[in-house]
């Protein structure tokens, strides 16, 4: 793996890491909570984080990953967490998924980064670029999380 692609790994982790210092400060009950005007909460935006890397990589690799299937219906776009059933994962269970994700990329995935694929949406053929949408997919899901923490507290400083 060249010095290039070595960055991405370390700011997929940079930002993996930023997002689970956030998550230090939010407890499983407030993780839980979906404030007025929002559609999803905090539990849910991990899920989806974690879930995302995979399927885009899936969807361009053609290889399944069926232990996601599950996750896809608590998880997968235009959910919410009215999907939720006794398995869907913990807060505490997703934080660790999401801590373990960056490495398991790596291992599975660092030595095939330019591997050449059928391009799928936006253009992407090769997995180097998956990982660059996602990385600015789970910016945009942060902000969520920060405004879905920051709204709680609001909440509670006021009660």
């Amino acid at each position: 793996m060249n010095q290039r692609q070595e960055n991405i790994f370390q700011q997929l982790e940079a930002y993996r890491s930023e997002l689970l210092q956030v998550l230090e400060h939010v407890s499983e009950e407030r993780a839980n909570i979906i404030p007025i005007g929002f559609y999803n909460n905090i539990r849910w935006n991990m899920g989806h984080l974690y879930l995302d890397q995979y399927l885009w990589i899936e969807a361009l690799t053609k290889e399944k990953h069926v232990e996601l299937d599950a996750f896809m219906k608590w998880f997968g776009f235009g959910t919410s967490p009215k999907h939720f059933d006794e398995e869907t994962p913990t807060f505490e269970e997703l934080k660790k998924y999401l801590a373990q994700q960056p490495a398991q990329l790596k291992e599975h995935y660092g030595h095939r980064l330019v591997e050449d694929f059928t391009p799928i949406e936006m253009g992407m053929q090769t997995i180097e670029q998956v990982l660059f949408r996602t990385i600015f997919h789970e910016g945009m899901h942060l902000q969520a999380i920060l405004t879905i923490h920051r709204l709680l507290n609001e909440a509670e400083d006021q009660s």
